[in-house]
C-alpha cells in the first residue's frame, strides 16, 4: 500500500514534467503583446458602443392615412356568379380577385359560374 505523501508526490512529479514550459516567450514580449491585445479590445468595444448608440430607434405613430384608392372587398366564398375567370387563349381558370387576372385582355376573359362548367369546357 502508497501512502497519501506517495500519492502527492507521484502526482506532482507528473504535473512538473508534463506542465507546459511558459518561459519560452520572454517576459518583456509577453507584456507588450498583452497591452497590444487589450489595446485592440478596447478599440473594439469602443467602436461597437458608438456604432449601437448612433442608431435610432424606431418610432410608430398612430397616424390614419387615406389614401384616393378604393379598396375593394374580399368577395364571398359563397358567390358563384362569375366567380371564375379564363383566358380563351388559355388552358387554366383562376378565381376573380386573383392577380393572374389582371394580365388577361378583357377582350379574352370568359367568365364561369362554377368550378364544373369550367372544368366541362376543358379549363383546368
Amino acid at each position: 500500500m502508497t501512502s497519501i505523501q506517495d500519492l502527492t508526490k507521484r502526482i506532482k512529479g507528473y504535473a512538473d514534467e508534463h506542465r507546459p514550459n511558459l518561459h519560452i516567450i520572454p517576459d518583456d514580449l509577453f507584456l507588450g503583446l498583452i497591452i497590444i491585445l487589450v489595446a485592440f479590445g478596447s478599440f473594439g468595444l469602443g467602436r461597437l458602443s458608438k456604432i449601437e448608440s448612433s442608431k435610432t430607434p424606431v418610432q410608430f405613430e398612430n397616424t390614419t392615412e387615406t389614401s384616393s384608392e378604393k379598396v375593394r372587398p374580399f368577395p364571398s366564398t359563397n358567390a358563384t356568379d362569375n366567380q371564375l375567370v379564363a383566358s380563351k387563349n388559355g388552358t387554366k381558370y383562376y378565381y376573380s380577385w386573383c392577380t393572374g387576372v389582371s394580365k388577361i385582355s378583357p377582350a379574352n376573359l370568359i367568365h364561369f359560374g362554377s368550378k364544373e362548367e369550367a372544368e366541362a369546357r376543358g379549363y383546368t
